[in-house]
């Protein structure tokens, strides 16, 4: 017994010493809290984590993720920003009431996160639009053009050339949703889904499939088919609306910070050739797969325009690579 309580005694003092001499962390995940509003008759969820008078960052998810997709990144950020990322009505924590209550639209969803931020007062903040997060938060942004202090897009498409071949089956389908339910049953097969996030990776062993597994499922949901191809069918409103925001960022010229998937096929290469026209001033970006959470980390305001390829795919993937 006493020999036991002396082992134990000098396992703790051993553990104690090596806390003693490890670098505490800035920020973890327990620096995130977890919240719901009701805005408009609909609960909202968001994420939200750093010091309130810091700048903020809005980030805005992709389809068909939700928040948590930034679970990972928001640690980093939250010693130097305030973050709020909201969930999208239809996805995530948010609810998601039938069509036949709520408009699942892009001019309804940007209207629901515009009234949050009203609601939690955030009358400036850097805007994180990533994939869906795209089209809702040009619409903020040109009805709000006060609040915005700069943009990141990842993976967020401005941009008729940066459709890409797969966008024409989808065309298609806007054209005549009965016709082809082929085109949305495949946005929304289990197939797509997982390649979301592993199309053209060189390490599909650093993904979790926990991920796309969860994602699917929430697919899966009673309601979700009718509320996602209300989304896709509306999508095409985005495309309707490219040159107005292009025009926006031609005479406003915000300050930017672009990221993409280098092996990633949506958006299409050509956008990143293209958006350089309308925010000028950029220079490449290059990294390695292991590398990409150090560029977001290391940006201290304001942010400036840059173009940044990165190894991987990044459709639901918010990790960046380091400059080069």
């Amino acid at each position: 017994m006493m020999k036991t309580q002396a082992l134990l005694a000098a396992a703790a003092a051993l553990l104690v010493g090596h806390a003693a001499q490890a670098a505490p962390l800035e920020s973890t995940s327990a620096t995130t809290t977890y919240h719901r509003a009701t805005v408009d008759g609909v609960g909202v969820f968001y994420r939200e984590a750093g010091p309130k008078d810091a700048p903020t960052i809005v980030l805005l998810h992709g389809f068909p993720s939700s928040s948590r997709e930034f679970d990972t990144l928001i640690p980093l950020l939250a010693p130097r920003y305030h973050l709020i990322a909201p969930d999208f009505p239809g996805f995530g924590q948010s609810d998601a009431p039938l069509p036949s209550s709520y408009a699942y639209t892009f001019d309804h969803l940007a209207k629901t996160t515009n009234d949050l931020l009203d609601q939690l007062q955030i009358n400036k903040c850097i805007f994180f639009l990533h994939d869906y997060g795209g089209p809702v938060g040009f619409r903020m942004i040109l009805e709000h053009p006060d609040r915005m202090q700069a943009l990141i897009i990842q993976n967020a498409n401005a941009y008729q050339e940066g459709l890409g071949a797969k966008w024409t089956g989808i065309a298609q389908y806007w054209a005549d949703p009965k016709a082809h339910p082929e085109v949305f049953d495949a946005f929304v097969s289990w197939a797509a889904t997982e390649q979301r996030h592993t199309l053209g990776t060189s390490h599909p062993d650093r993904y979790n499939p926990d991920t796309w597994t969860d994602e699917f499922a929430h697919l899966s949901r009673p309601g979700q088919r009718e509320i996602q191809a209300d989304l896709l069918y509306d999508y095409r409103t985005n495309v309707a609306s490219y040159p107005a925001w292009q025009a926006w960022l031609r005479e406003h010229k915000p300050s930017t910070l672009v990221v993409w998937g280098r092996n990633d096929p949506s958006p299409d290469r050509s956008v990143r050739r293209v958006s350089k026209f309308e925010v000028p001033g950029d220079f490449g970006l290059r990294g390695s797969t292991s590398e990409r959470w150090q560029l977001l980390t290391q940006l201290g305001p304001p942010v400036h325009r840059r173009q940044c390829p990165l190894s991987g795919p990044l459709r639901n993937r918010p990790t960046v690579t380091s400059c080069r």
